[in-house]
């Protein structure tokens, strides 16, 4: 009898290549399917003394190479080509079967595909996959949603390639049907939120004490070696230090100010918005994308008038770096602890049951938003696992309330020299939000009764009220 396959892959463009490839580093005899058979001999030529590949050019060779419970693995396209996929290699399979997206799917995706496959007798597990293309070959955060038997064939393969913290692999089962898939996108929102922060670091450094980026890119390197750990850190220095070969010139500086995206974050804000979840500071790094792309708007409005950029000068130029560490780490808690507030939410309306704790630890290695800091979410979340919100964690509420005099300055400041910072200025007014005592939602609601009827609460007795303000003296009746 030939050998058969623990796992096939099929899509072979550069993430479903390397991931092919990382299981077959770790001893796992890998099937291998692309609709391109050209895109298949090259894997083989070019890796295949990495491990044991078998190589298909049907699906149903493809399929007969997989031993049983048979487990599939997509990375193609999200979306049509993805149904496209599952359609033609779901009447191929049997009862037990696995088939995993491992691609960038919407959950909402995932967990239709989930109860139509599962009434077929099939398994299917989105999988959120973290790290890039080095990631997956070399050990990404892995993000498995589905059943729990289907984790027990397919879990052991995933924490054996994921990346390690002290061994612990960075592989945890999530939940449910979409909870993978779910918690990816959330992931990558906090990555546009974090990305943002870090952007905004920058242009204050620049515009408010006129630093090069190669000045920029040491005092990264600095805060690398502290509390701001993290991966982003790390490549913003690198980015920063980089001198363009042709012009010689900085590389930030020949690179066009438009920063893309590709649905995720606005997926998780679109998201948020349907569970109610106030994730401003995602929400605005998906609008300052959305703002750099608008070139014809920004053109536009190129003469509005400003604030004179008067830099700063002597003692105040100095400390600023420090302010500047100090607000983006306390806005960096306000990201993460918003995202952990939508995954909180996201599992109560969806009964995934996740363990956010778990989470953490599998975020604080091989994923993109790896940082240093999600080791105390992780210890947070040990000590209370429903914890309402980290701005209140023993490991974090002394150091953001430290913060807090340098983060209301660096926002001042921004804001006397008309430099933009939608991540800090959101960041801040959340935690102000969050902290006062009473909001303005008191008068919204006065606003809102009056013109529409819609009632109101009050906080001397139960129920809902609604006054007649067309009526002279303006009586109240309980609605």
């Amino acid at each position: 009898m030939s050998k058969k396959a623990s796992i096939g892959v099929t899509g072979l463009a550069v993430m479903g290549r390397n991931l092919a490839r990382n299981l077959a580093r770790h001893g796992h005899t890998v099937a291998l399917h692309n609709r391109s058979e050209q895109r298949t001999r090259e894997l083989v030529d070019r890796f295949g003394d990495e491990g044991d590949f078998i190589p298909a050019y049907s699906a149903k060779e493809f399929v007969d190479a997989l031993e049983r419970p048979r487990q599939v693995v997509i990375m193609v396209k999200a979306g049509g080509p993805t149904d496209a996929v599952i359609e033609e290699f779901a009447p191929l399979l049997e009862e037990g079967d696995v088939i995993v997206d491992a691609g960038n799917a919407h959950f909402a995706d995932t967990r239709r595909r989930e109860a139509q496959l599962r009434e077929r007798g099939l398994h299917f597990v989105g999988v959120g996959v973290s790290g890039g293309e080095e990631g997956a070959l070399h050990g990404p955060s892995i993000m498995p949603g589905g059943s729990k038997e289907s984790y027990e064939s397919l879990g052991p393969l995933l924490e054996d390639i994921s990346a390690k913290v002290d061994g612990t692999p960075c592989c945890a089962h999530i939940g449910p049907d979409g909870a993978g898939h779910f918690v990816k996108m959330v992931h990558n929102g906090i990555e546009y939120s974090d990305m943002q922060l870090i952007a905004e670091s920058f242009d204050l450094l620049r515009g408010a004490v006129g630093y090069e980026p190669a000045q920029i890119a040491e005092v990264f390197r600095t805060w690398n070696t502290g509390r701001l750990d993290s991966y982003l850190i790390e490549i913003t220095e690198q980015v920063l230090a980089h001198t363009d070969a042709a012009t010689g010139k900085p590389f930030v500086d020949i690179v066009t100010d438009q920063a893309e995206q590709k649905g995720t974050g606005r997926w998780t804000v679109q998201i948020g918005l349907d569970l109610g979840v106030p994730i401003t500071g995602i929400a605005e790094a998906t609008f300052a994308r959305s703002l750099s792309g608008s070139a014809g708007l920004r053109e536009a409005a190129r003469g509005l008038g400003g604030p004179a950029r008067a830099k700063l000068t002597g003692a105040e130029a100095e400390r600023f770096a420090d302010d500047v560490e100090q607000a983006l780490y306390a806005s960096k808690v306000v990201a993460y602890a918003q995202g952990f507030n939508q995954i909180q939410a996201g599992s109560a309306e969806y009964g995934w049951d996740i363990d956010l704790g778990a989470v953490a630890a599998i975020w604080r290695d091989g994923c993109i938003i790896r940082a240093k800091f999600l080791d105390d979410i992780r210890a947070a979340y040990a000590t209370d696992p429903a914890l309402p919100t980290l701005l209140t964690a023993d490991q974090f509420r002394p150091a953001v309330e430290a913060a807090q005099d340098a983060w209301r300055s660096v926002v001042s400041t921004a804001v006397r020299l008309g430099i933009p910072t939608p991540g800090f200025s959101t960041a801040l007014a959340y935690y102000d939000g969050l902290r006062a005592e009473r909001l303005p939602a008191a008068l919204v609601q006065g606003q809102r009764d009056f013109f529409g009827a819609h009632t109101y609460r009050r906080t001397d007795r139960e129920g809902s009220f609604h006054t007649e303000w067309a009526t002279e003296g303006r009586p109240e009746r309980e609605a």
